[in-house]
């Protein structure tokens, strides 16, 4: 957890493999391939649910593939791979501040509100990747364009990514903002009148079903309940279309210390057990405002096919 957020995870999982390579000699394209393929495909064992970290590990291991086709220099072939990586870096900036532009114009022309209170749950700014954010630069977009009144963002147990780094980055950005505990939330949209709510994602498939931060699915519920828009907001490189639905997404399950400790201090009975799934999974039924890309704003019926036609075009 030194890394979390699934951008950061797949953009400092590839930076550190050039921090591998940069300085080693290979004898041939072919140990260099050998090399890098076990590295990346190591990497990705070490957080199943994300699939940013998978889907950079393939795209790079075809790239290798393509280049050693093209010159037999390993060490051309290893610089390439280096640039190719580092660019990774402006281009999840870039992506990430569309996202933010079309997610929040979206939800100021489904809402109509000309102020949004908006609730976000987990973190998904600056902090959890290159730079910008998913959900979070929704907000940063809404607030840049004096759209934005307040948000909410929860306390995220129980690793209170809300509370130690969402709650960091708005207040830093001078957004105005309150903390609520997870508990909370159904209460809060009875009574603060929250207009929409915006999560990022760690992999969206076909279907639309989402896998995020644990907690997310409990949030869309009680949106749906209360109706208040809920938007997932996810970079392409968070979409795996080769699977039909959430059931078939692994999900990671954390430590039990997690729960039963806080800061080193055991707050629960010892000899309880303890269940502590990482994610959950948001139905495509409850992801009500829609799925913001950097190509736009998808029902989740609509998100195979957006996808490859907008894709084609750019």
């Amino acid at each position: 957890m030194h890394v979390r957020g699934a951008p950061a995870i797949a953009i400092v999982g590839c930076l550190s493999l050039v921090v591998e390579i940069l300085p080693r000699s290979f004898s041939s394209t072919e140990e260099l391939e050998n090399f890098v393929t076990e590295k990346l495909q190591y990497l990705t064992k070490a957080r199943p649910t994300a699939v940013n970290i998978m889907e950079a590990a393939k795209y790079l291991i075809s790239v290798v593939k393509d280049l050693s086709l093209k010159t037999k220099d390993a060490e051309t072939v290893k610089m390439e791979l280096i640039r190719e990586i580092e660019g990774m870096l402006a281009k999840d900036i870039s992506d990430n501040q569309a996202v933010g532009r079309f997610g929040a114009e979206h939800m100021s022309q489904l809402t109509g509100v000309d102020k949004l209170k908006v609730l976000t749950h987990c973190n998904t700014g600056s902090l959890a990747t290159a730079g910008y954010g998913t959900a979070l630069g929704v907000i940063r977009n809404l607030s840049e364009q004096k759209q934005l009144d307040h948000v909410y963002c929860t306390e995220t147990r129980p690793y209170n990514q809300g509370s130690r780094l969402t709650a960091y980055e708005l207040v830093y950005e001078n957004i105005p903002a309150t903390l609520v505990a997870d508990s909370m939330v159904s209460v809060l949209m009875k009574t603060k009148g929250i207009h929409a709510v915006v999560v990022g994602a760690d992999r969206v498939v076909a279907n639309g079903d989402t896998a995020n931060k644990i907690g997310t699915y409990q949030i869309a519920i009680a949106a749906k309940y209360h109706g208040v828009p809920f938007y997932i907001a996810a970079p392409s490189t968070a979409i795996d279309l080769s699977l039909e639905s959430g059931s078939d997404i692994v999900i990671e399950e954390r430590p039990a210390e997690e729960l039963t400790t806080v800061a080193g201090v055991r707050i629960a009975a010892p000899g309880i057990a303890c269940w502590n799934p990482a994610f959950d999974i948001t139905p495509a039924e409850l992801i009500t405002g829609g799925i913001v890309t950097e190509y736009g704003v998808f029902k989740p019926s609509e998100l195979r096919m957006g996808l490859q036609k907008k894709s084609q075009v750019l």
